[in-house]
């Protein structure tokens, strides 16, 4: 019969993967043959090499090749079912690839679950739907992976929930339950729980596409503020100014692989294949 110790054992393994599930000169060769700047050599954090990935006969993920530089900042964006969110949860094995390689911060993704939770201490994700635990409060939240994954003191565990909330302007919001609080102010708390585990990565999957417009802006403005700092950002958006002001770089991705990728100045101003435009345009004219 279940226990609250053994409630509590798997709320905490549930937060650790939705905490974790935390410019540059060389050139790589996309599957379409374009040429486009890619991370510095001895300086990759994330390695995508010829990755796979179906579900059933559906071909998700196509050969995809993709180098990620410490302190990077990357916005993937491409039509609906183009692969990006299922990259991205490649990442940190919340989806499993089928050939392939990924190399996260020096460690390969296999079968093997020692790697797998390695790689999560150190990548934090935000979802699009929040993912909070609804019968914990935000400084709950917060608390539950660092203590049960990290064994941090709790006392020092809300310590640090508490100067995230600060950081994200909900501090005040502490105390109360997830179904209490606005959307934006739900996602902030995501991005505050992802950011209390420390991470080396921060993936963020469509973090505003469930929001009010309104609160669209409260939720970048957090994003915006932690792209200035030293942290690798792989973000999954549809948010084009968001990709102008903060990427390094702006992939595009369709039916499976990447089209086109380059710095945001070059991708916005001078797209180079045709499909690249016809998103653009779409997207742009909204």
């Amino acid at each position: 019969m279940p226990t609250a110790a053994s409630d509590t054992a798997q709320a905490a393994a549930s937060a650790q993967a939705a905490a974790s599930a935390q410019t540059t000169s060389s050139a790589q060769t996309t599957s379409s043959g374009q040429t486009t700047p890619s991370a510095q050599a001895g300086d990759i954090v994330i390695d995508i090499c010829g990755v796979n990935k179906w579900y059933g006969a559906f071909h998700v993920l196509k050969d995809v090749n993709l180098q990620v530089c410490r302190a990077e900042r990357i916005v993937i964006c491409g039509p609906s079912g183009s692969g990006k969110s299922t990259l991205i949860r490649c990442i940190n094995r919340l989806e499993r690839h089928q050939s392939g390689r990924i190399v996260v911060d020096g460690v390969e993704l296999t079968s093997s679950l020692k790697g797998i939770e390695k790689v999560r201490r150190e990548v934090g994700m935000v979802f699009q739907d929040f993912n909070l635990f609804p019968h914990m409060t935000v400084l709950q939240n917060l608390t539950l992976a660092p203590v049960w994954v990290r064994k941090m003191p709790r006392r020092q565990a809300e310590e640090t929930a508490l100067h995230f909330l600060e950081r994200v302007r909900i501090r005040e919001q502490a105390d109360k339950y997830p179904g209490q609080l606005s959307g934006g102010q739900q996602q902030r708390v995501a991005i505050a729980r992802a950011l209390c585990m420390n991470p080396a990565i921060l993936l963020f999957d469509e973090p505003t596409s469930a929001l009010d417009p309104e609160m669209i802006k409260e939720v970048l403005d957090v994003m915006i503020e932690l792209a200035e700092e030293n942290i690798t950002m792989v973000c999954v958006t549809h948010e084009m100014g968001f990709a102008r002001t903060v990427a390094d770089r702006v992939i595009f991705m369709d039916g499976g692989e990447i089209v086109e990728q380059n710095t945001p100045e070059a991708f916005f101003s001078n797209p180079r294949f045709d499909r690249t435009r016809q998103f653009l345009g779409q997207i742009l004219k909204h």
